[in-house]
């Protein structure tokens, strides 16, 4: 399987007002959502896209039998504005946005995962993304290492790894995941049940693919694009993310307004159990009022 979709029950309940109308998924991934959607609202069309050309691929086919109302666009989410002209339209009645990472990415593209050997590229999309992560650990000062470590790893330990990593480099580069993941260990030790090298290589990740940025330019230019209401449905799987969301709506509470009794749905406990990869993921759902 390229990617078990999360929420999608949820996805379904909350993002369709229109039942008629035109949606975009900006995140496909393996076409998931996408799928749910289509199969449960037979009258809607649909604009999905990815930056990942794996993911275009993986949509094309799951996809395959809705071609008719589906537009498949391969860019980043944050050119929405430009994914739905490519499809045809100027607005949508919806936007879904899935940030983070697929399990397709962790388990076979380059860099990704600590689990296995690779080469540290850690690209999204090798056509939007030049830098990789083994030039940043190679090219970046002490600081400059510490400081992305801090601020997108949200890593205690930032300045000692980050000291270690420029020693570590003058004797040998360091180019592969499990040479980065046993020099973290070897530093700071295992803290707790989560790997020591967890926040490293989601800092790492978040700077190769300037995903902090991409998430800014998405939500600046999505009120342009969508329709009076409609919905936005933004699944996020840490802090970082979910703060650009909140801070999104706190900057835009005259014209959307919150959806759902809470102000983040949560995955059912039934949900976990299946999907362990689940339980840090987030749901906030906003509508367009003015």
């Amino acid at each position: 399987m390229y990617h078990i979709t999360v929420l999608k029950e949820e996805i379904c309940r909350y993002l369709i007002t229109n039942k008629e109308g035109v949606y975009i998924d900006v995140t496909a991934g393996g076409g998931g959502h996408s799928l749910a959607l289509l199969r449960s609202y037979p009258d809607i069309t649909l604009i999905t896209c990815d930056w990942d050309l794996n993911a275009i691929k993986e949509s094309e086919k799951r996809l395959i039998d809705y071609s008719d109302r589906v537009h498949i666009i391969h860019g980043s989410f944050s050119h929405i504005v430009e994914n739905i002209k490519k499809a045809g339209f100027t607005t949508v009645d919806g936007i879904l946005a899935d940030f983070g990472t697929s399990q397709y990415q962790l388990l076979h593209q380059e860099g990704f995962s600590f689990r296995y050997n690779s080469f540290l590229d850690m690209r999204m999309s090798t056509s939007h993304t030049k830098v990789l992560a083994v030039d940043i650990l190679a090219h970046y000062s002490e600081k400059e290492l510490a400081d992305v470590f801090y601020y997108y790893g949200q890593e205690r330990y930032s300045k000692k790894i980050a000291r270690l990593i420029v020693e570590e480099r003058k004797k040998k580069p360091i180019r592969y995941s499990l040479h980065l993941a046993n020099l973290i260990s070897e530093a700071i030790g295992k803290k707790g049940p989560m790997h020591p090298a967890t926040k490293i290589f989601q800092a790492l990740r978040i700077a190769v693919n300037k995903e902090l940025e991409q998430i800014e330019s998405f939500l600046f230019h999505l009120p342009s694009v969508l329709n009076q209401g409609g919905r936005l449905a933004c699944i996020s799987f840490h802090s970082l993310e979910d703060g650009l969301v909140k801070q999104f709506y706190k900057n835009n509470k005259s014209s959307f307004e919150i959806v759902g009794e809470n102000k983040i749905i949560l995955p059912t406990l039934e949900e976990i159990k299946l999907n362990p990869a689940s339980r840090s993921a987030k749901l906030r759902v906003l509508e367009k009022t003015t």
